[in-house]
């Protein structure tokens, strides 16, 4: 079943631990068609062989059946560390859910349903999981833990995000990235979801993203959109009231008057966060509310390839 089809499937459900579990399988059951042909649902235990390794541990079964090398993983090899870390600004929770809409339609839900989708991949793979959660102030932390107990600690964290949405709260991202730079001293890989509205410089920004990478993590940055109007400006030319979310400043305006400049300006912003991240060796991926959330497993999947 494809990754749009399951999505569509498990909006009915209410619990997001049984939203996540049907996204995970949904993906695992389609691997054969992705660059991960050859893993089986125990995965996690095996890596691609790279040549010079030693062949000891190479898995000779599953090369007869994938005509491709893989080594056996052991527990002891599978821990990775990942914290997992959600801009939970006014802006996250936009747009505005219509009744009955799933809650993965906006930012803020999508970004937990997407961390969800990852801890319960983490969780199959025996990796440790931690969460940050940031606003105007620095809301949960969380550090990387295995267990059951605190798997269940962070999935209600992620649920509370959703059911108790708080109210105009504006972005300091640049100063929980640091402070949660300066708390995470194991090696980690870092994801973070954020729609990148913020009141700072980009030079700061980054400073702040170049932070998280010292002690040589590994940094994934996941661009949360809604492209339909953040993105293409899709409104029609009536006249609207635009209204930021964080500090209440309105403006009245016809969409279409600026329509082509303010999609050049998001284009070249967009540009500039891809060159950047590039040249700092920092994951950037854009992901829309719109979209699957097969980019984000195959992003981490990829990234870990590269990390462990």
């Amino acid at each position: 079943m494809k990754i749009e089809e399951q999505k569509e499937l498990v909006s009915g459900f209410q619990h997001l631990e049984l939203l996540a579990n049907q996204v995970v399988e949904g993906f695992i059951s389609g691997m054969h068609k992705s660059p991960f042909h050859g893993f089986s649902a125990e995965f996690a235990e095996h890596k691609v062989y790279n040549v010079g390794e030693s062949t000891k541990h190479i898995d000779w079964k599953l090369f007869a059946k994938t005509d491709r090398l893989y080594t056996k993983k052991y527990e002891e090899e599978t821990n990775l560390r990942c914290q997992l870390i959600i801009d939970n600004s006014s802006s996250m929770h936009y747009p505005k859910l219509k009744m009955g809409e799933a809650f993965f339609h906006n930012k803020i839900g999508f970004s937990v349903l997407a961390s969800a989708v990852l801890m319960n991949l983490l969780k199959k793979q025996r990796d440790a999981v931690g969460l940050s959660v940031y606003s105007d102030t620095y809301e949960y932390y969380a550090p990387e833990k295995g267990s059951d107990r605190h798997h269940r600690m962070i999935l209600s964290k992620l649920e509370d995000l959703l059911e108790n949405p708080k109210g105009s709260k504006s972005t300091d991202t640049v100063t929980f990235l640091h402070q949660i730079a300066e708390k995470i001293h194991r090696r980690s890989m870092i994801v973070l979801f954020t729609d990148m509205f913020q009141t700072t410089n980009n030079e700061a920004l980054f400073n702040a993203l170049q932070h998280l990478k010292h002690n040589k993590h590994k940094v994934v940055v996941f661009h949360v959109i809604d492209k339909k109007t953040e993105v293409n400006f899709n409104f029609d030319n009536a006249p609207r009231k635009f209204i930021d979310l964080e500090t209440g400043e309105t403006i009245n305006i016809f969409a279409d008057t600026i329509k082509e400049v303010y999609e050049e300006k998001v284009t070249d912003y967009f540009k500039t966060l891809a060159m950047t991240c590039a040249q700092n060796n920092i994951k950037y991926v854009p992901v829309a509310v719109e979209d699957s959330f097969e980019k984000i497993l195959t992003t981490y999947l990829v990234e870990k390839q590269m990390f462990v």
